[in-house]
This record gives structure tokens, sequence and C-alpha cells, in this order.
């Protein structure tokens, strides 16, 4: 194997039906130059020290994908897609309805088939910061194909919530030794007259976390040998008919429950970085005037990069 083939790669997650955006948020442009946030991850990762770059799609937004993302990404950047549909990796065949994808853990394992290597899988539509990347590099690169130790990156909650809806998130905590011991997936997390309030679901009451609390962002430190955890979760999920419906396999939810069954580790690695991300349309001003500060910073180029 090449040297660059032996880096780690960084999965992004952009298959997500984006219901409460009110499109397709993955693909909507916040830079000077047709610039989406994907597009930032991917040169702050490869900056960093990653190698190839997997994004996890819907095959509806093919031609637009690779129209408004993938053909903007210079040609020495190692890239390629792949689909996230209901019938991907399924154990057996099922009959449902549904149209949503199965989730996060599955999307995860629909990037088995090209990720040979330890990687980080993230989100489309959140920026993580500059930061964050190089945080982890070094975990992934001493990992080894077959650790069950992972990693997260752990942020502030305060810093990760949309002035504009409530926001799905997962509350950690850790011990001693900054391994994650729990992890709460709560559906709608969102400011309410100063405070922060989060419910599971809209008609439940509220209850009352601390701004610092320790938040996962969907960022996870992984390897090829979680995607046969996935596999054998996924197996078990589909034999509740009650899951063919609207029902999601998240990735915090699945980790948590490894922790549980001593079956993995999960390390949290502490960020400073900045994050921010388009929940709701609404969000898109104030990230485009992020990104705009961060241009005029000089942390990014403008354009992102020069193509041949």
């Amino acid at each position: 194997m090449s040297n660059e083939q032996n880096k780690p790669a960084l999965v992004i997650m952009a298959a997500g039906m984006g219901s409460r955006y009110g499109g397709i948020k993955q693909i909507d442009p916040v830079g000077n130059y047709g610039e989406v946030i994907l597009h930032y991850s991917v040169y702050d990762a490869v900056k960093a020290g990653f190698g190839k770059i997997v994004f996890v799609i819907r095959p509806d937004i093919e031609k637009d994908f690779v129209e408004a993302v993938m053909n903007k990404i210079p040609s020495n950047i190692d890239t390629s897609y792949v689909f996230q549909t209901l019938e991907s990796e399924l154990p057996h065949p099922v009959e449902t309805k549904r149209t949503k994808p199965w989730g996060t853990a599955h999307a995860t394992l629909c990037s088995s088939s090209v990720v040979d290597t330890p990687f980080a899988v993230i989100n489309a539509d959140d920026y993580y910061g500059v930061e964050v990347f190089s945080d982890v590099i070094p975990f992934l690169n001493k990992m080894s194909n077959d650790s069950t130790a992972f990693a997260m990156a752990g942020y502030t909650l305060s810093k990760t919530l949309s002035d504009n809806g409530y926001v799905s998130r997962g509350l950690c905590k850790t011990d001693a030794h900054n391994l994650l011991t729990s992890i709460v997936e709560w559906e709608r997390i969102e400011r309410v007259n100063g405070k922060i309030e989060v419910r599971h679901k809209e008609d439940d009451d509220p209850l009352f976390v601390k701004d610092d609390e320790l938040t996962s962002m969907n960022f996870f430190c992984l390897n090829p040998m979680f995607f046969e955890k996935v596999r054998a979760a996924f197996r078990e999920f589909l034999k509740d008919p009650y899951n063919l419906g609207k029902n999601e396999i998240y990735l915090p939810i699945l980790l948590g429950e490894l922790i549980d069954k001593g079956e993995a580790t999960v390390e949290v690695i502490p960020t400073n970085s900045n994050w921010f991300g388009m929940t709701y349309i609404e969000d898109r001003p104030k990230v485009k005037r992020a990104f705009k500060k961060l241009i005029d910073e000089g942390i990014y180029p403008s354009p992102l990069w020069k193509m041949d």
C-alpha cells in the first residue's frame, strides 16, 4: 500500500432527507464560489492528514451532488461516493412502506465496500471547525483495523445550538480516563428563555441541562471492525417489525450499547473547534456570514481550491 492509501479516511454522511431544512442542504452553497459546508470539511481533513474522502448520498441527488460537490474538488484528492438506500447492506429482504433511510449507523455501513482503513465519520451539513481534524488524527494514525477502542470528538453543548429551532444531540458522560460511559440521544434540544431544554418528543415535559454539557456531534473515529458491529445490530434491528416504520439506528446509540455490553470503548477527544450548521433554512444567512468572516481572517482561501 502507498502512504496515501494508509492514511485515515473521512466518511461524510450526505444522505439525510433535510426535512426540517426544506431542501437538499448538503449542496446548498455558502461560500463565495459555490462552496458548500462539506467542502470546508474536506479541505480541513486533507490539510490535517486524511487520505480518501467518501461521501454517502442518495441516488436521487447523484446528478446534483456530482455537479455541486464532486466537480469542485481537485482531482488530486481521492474522492468517491456510495449510495444509501433502503436496500443497501440489508441482511435479508424486508417489506416496508418507509422512504426514510435507516439512520446514521446504516449510512456508515454503506461505506464499507470502499473503506479499509481507520476513518472518521461526520455529517455533511455541520461545520466542525479547523482544529478538530488535527485533534483526532493522532488517534486514527495509531488505530488498528481490528481494534474496538474507538473515539469521538467532544463539543460543548452551548456551542452547538441553532437560533431557529430545536436540534438533535447526544449528551455524554465520561469517566476519570476520558472514556465515554454513557451517551443519550435527545431528539429536541433548544434554548428557551435563556435555559437549555431537552426532550425526547415534542409533548414531553422538558428537562434542563447546563451549557457546558459534553456533546456528540456525530464526529466519530472508527475502523473496519466497526462495520461488523453495525451488521450485527442491523440484523437485530430488523427482527422487530416496529422498527420497519420510522425508527433508525443512530451511531451514538449503537456506540452506547456497545459500551454497556463491554464490547467497545470510546475515548472522548475534547476540541475547542467552533461548530455551526444548517438545520433550518433560516440558519443559512448566519452560516454564510460565518464563512465570510473565516475567509476575511485568512483561515480559508477564496476560492477554496484553484481548479485546473
